[in-house]
């Protein structure tokens, strides 16, 4: 069980983080590429990445087991500003603190040490830094980067319905609207976990990070002196079969005309169904019918929250509105990971 104990000051402080994580979701993204389960809506990534990936896995295999702990250093806060910032920050995480985590996964393994690919790196050497740090971008490059845009709506689509919980219900309605493996019992927030573990947040606050390749259990830092951050699920509404290229013939070719396109508009930042009618000026089976046009064709993303539903545009859908030519790619996602412990679905 996992407790995380909260003050009235660090209610006061929980915020959403403002975009996806790009390292929280590159590590994460290694334990699916590694999880059998879920093929049916997680294989088709396996399958494209594992066509894309050379030696990169190597290292990471290494630091990054398929359960238990694996260093706190692979995820810097920075990897909120970007892949060249987040890789600036592991690269130079101190050598005490490399010597001190990388101690911590020799004694998770089961044969005692770290594997011969580690050699050098508990001691801050340039070659094993660099050839991490390598690994790292070129696996993000082939496993994440095609996938972003998706990624990018997922987190966004959730990031709304908490910010309507927090503006409806404050803080409390925020964290107890989170998915269902978190349980808001004031003050404290608990999941089910591998190990027991209790954090005392004591006035820092907590990050809500949504991540597209979490799933199942949330996932917290090891190290209590770093800053605060609870990694959970986004809902995934479930993968689609039709192909891409169906896709675009059905549901592009059905989205042309100037009442559906003025839908899609008043979509705007999100909103329910409810509002979408009013916003549009058509009836609530209107609105629902629309929106799931616009669903399919990849520009709307929708969203269960408590008794209603939320759509949210997609990448896709905002530079269509702006007259650009992004097109998302898919991304099929299942499978449970939980740090520290065994994964469980």
């Amino acid at each position: 069980m996992l407790r995380i104990h909260f003050t009235g000051e660090d209610l006061a402080r929980v915020r959403m983080a403002a975009r996806p994580d790009v390292l929280w979701e590159t590590i994460l993204s290694f334990h699916r590429l590694r999880d059998r389960r879920g093929a049916t809506v997680y294989g088709e990534w396996r399958t494209e990445t594992r066509a894309r990936l050379n030696g990169e896995t190597r290292v990471l295999a290494a630091l990054v087991p398929q359960r238990g702990y694996f260093p706190d250093f692979l995820t810097p806060p920075e990897g909120l500003d970007g892949l060249d910032e987040g890789l600036d920050a592991v690269r130079s995480t101190p050598v005490r603190r490399l010597r001190a985590e990388l101690a911590l996964l020799a004694a998770d393994r089961p044969q005692p040490g770290l594997p011969a690919r580690l050699t050098g790196l508990d001691g801050g050497a340039a070659e094993p830094m660099a050839r991490l740090v390598g690994a790292l971008r070129s696996y993000h490059r082939a496993a994440v980067e095609p996938y972003w845009p998706q990624i990018q709506a997922a987190v966004e689509a959730d990031r709304a319905a908490r910010g309507r919980a927090l503006l409806d219900g404050g803080a409390d309605e925020l964290l107890d609207s989170l998915p269902a493996m978190l349980r808001w019992r004031a003050p404290v927030l608990e999941a089910d976990y591998p190990v027991d573990r209790d954090i005392h947040l004591e006035g820092r606050g907590l990050l809500l990070q949504p991540s597209y390749f979490c799933r199942g259990t949330p996932v917290v830092r090891r190290d209590p002196a770093l800053p605060p951050v609870l990694v959970y699920p986004v809902t995934h509404t479930g993968a689609s079969s039709a192909t891409d290229a169906e896709r675009e013939r059905v549901s592009l070719g059905r989205l042309v005309g100037h009442t559906r396109s003025a839908v899609l508009r008043s979509i705007g930042n999100g909103c329910t169904t409810s509002e979408l009618a009013r916003r549009a000026g058509v009836s609530l089976a209107s609105a629902s019918q629309h929106a799931c046009v616009l669903r399919e064709a990849g520009l709307v993303v929708t969203l269960r929250n408590g008794n209603a539903v939320l759509h949210t545009m997609t990448p896709l859908g905002t530079a269509l509105l702006r007259g650009g030519t992004q097109r998302e790619p898919v991304v099929r996602s299942g499978g449970a990971y939980a740090r520290n412990g065994p994964v469980t679905s």
